[in-house]
């Protein structure tokens, strides 16, 4: 009998893992919102490892308003749109975080492995943001998880391992998979989920704390590819 086909697949996430927007993430943001609301955004929820839902939602508290998915959906549409629109100026104040390109190939030459992502963003900006600088060539898209597919990390993940058993008709073992992040929410994830986790210590939270947190690895950028061959023998 033959054996089913396995896989290994690694989930980056993108904001503070693969590139910086420098600001204008947020920008976008605001103008979306208040297209959407009709209110200009005076504070914007906690975004380090949310979900564009959850952030949308907590925004709009802040500001007195409730909202619904139809909302979202709005939002989601108008956020591509700017994101699009502002491509140049994401590729001139923003920037691909070291290491990052590099990593992207290390894991590209490793027989039988899957890259694909895991983020809060929409999957339409998630594409833009990555194509920008030039980081869309190995991930495959199709099997990721979006922030428009749950409001919880940790369903992107399973949603993700989902999606690549089915297009690629193979076998993909959790320990067989990877994400990569830089939040503790990244590590909660992974946690729930079953997977490692490689921690990047290039946005907010510390090396230390991303181990505290639980991380199967940390690292402090993406120049040390290492770990990535140590977790993906």
């Amino acid at each position: 009998m033959l054996r089913e086909a396995t896989l290994k697949l690694v989930l980056w996430d993108i904001d503070h893992t693969l590139i910086a927007t420098r600001g204008l993430g947020r920008e976008i943001f605001a103008d979306a919102f208040e297209q959407v609301t009709g209110t200009p955004m005076r504070e914007q929820a906690a975004v380090d490892g949310m979900t564009e839902p959850v952030i949308f939602r907590r925004t709009a508290q802040l500001h007195g308003i409730t909202s619904d998915r139809t909302m979202f959906n709005e939002f989601a549409r108008r956020s591509t749109e700017l994101h699009r629109q502002r491509a140049h100026d994401l590729r001139e104040r923003g920037h691909a975080l070291p290491g990052a390109a590099a990593a992207l190939d290390t894991v590209a030459a490793m027989d039988d492995v899957v890259q694909s992502i895991v983020t809060g963003n929409i999957r339409a900006v998630a594409k833009t943001k990555l194509q920008v600088f030039g980081l869309d060539t190995y991930i495959q898209f199709p099997y990721g998880g979006y922030g428009d597919d749950h409001d919880d990390r940790a369903d992107l993940v399973r949603s993700a391992i989902a999606r690549t058993r089915a297009a690629k008709g193979a076998h993909v073992a959790l320990t067989d998979v990877l994400l990569i992040g830089d939040t503790p929410a990244d590590v909660a994830a992974a946690r729930a989920s079953g997977v490692p986790v490689l921690a990047v210590a290039t946005g907010r939270t510390s090396a230390t704390e991303l181990a505290e947190a639980g991380a199967t690895t940390t690292i402090n950028d993406l120049h040390d590819a290492a770990p990535l061959h140590d977790l993906l023998r």
